[in-house]
């Protein structure tokens, strides 16, 4: 199993940034990491080849399961206390929360197939690899949630303003 400790060693950070673009939360973020890891260990054995692929899907679909059941009873506060920042670096930091409150608005798949794409560099194929679909899935699903971004009043009146 120094395999397996190597392997986590090296790729946590990334697994763990994933789990955010997914999650949004870094708390539910570092869960879904330990959750897919302690499942991966569970396998490691049986893995051939490059793990990653075999984790990666383990993430979106624990991410998916965890979606579905999911409490939505709680309303989270629109309005956060004003923080100071040296800088301006407000309209990073808006343009920024307007594109992930868009991306959060996508369907698990859909927004599972844009961070493994977009923010993962994965190619069309090695993201069918992971979600366990074909390569025109992975494009019907990419092609719609780009569709839906494109739609997206906040995207945009961003895009509008960055021209």
């Amino acid at each position: 199993m120094t395999e397996f400790a190597e392997y986590v060693a090296q790729r946590h950070e990334r697994l763990r940034r994933t789990a955010y673009l997914l999650t949004r939360d870094w708390a539910i973020a570092e869960d879904l990491v330990q959750t897919a890891l302690a499942k991966a260990w569970v396998a490691w054995r049986r893995i051939d080849g490059d793990p990653d692929p075999y984790v990666y899907r383990i993430i979106a679909n624990t991410h998916a399961s965890w979606w579905r059941r999911r409490w939505r009873g709680e309303v989270p506060t629109e309005v956060l206390p004003d923080r100071a920042v040296a800088g301006d670096f407000t309209s990073d930091v808006g343009d920024r929360d307007v594109l992930w409150t868009a991306i959060s608005e996508l369907s698990g798949r859909q927004r599972a197939v844009v961070v493994l794409h977009y923010f993962e560099e994965m190619t069309l194929a090695q993201v069918a690899g992971v979600l366990g679909c074909s390569v025109g899935a992975v494009k019907s699903q990419l092609g719609r949630a780009l569709a839906r971004l494109r739609v997206d009043q906040g995207v945009r009146t961003m895009t509008e303003a960055k021209r």
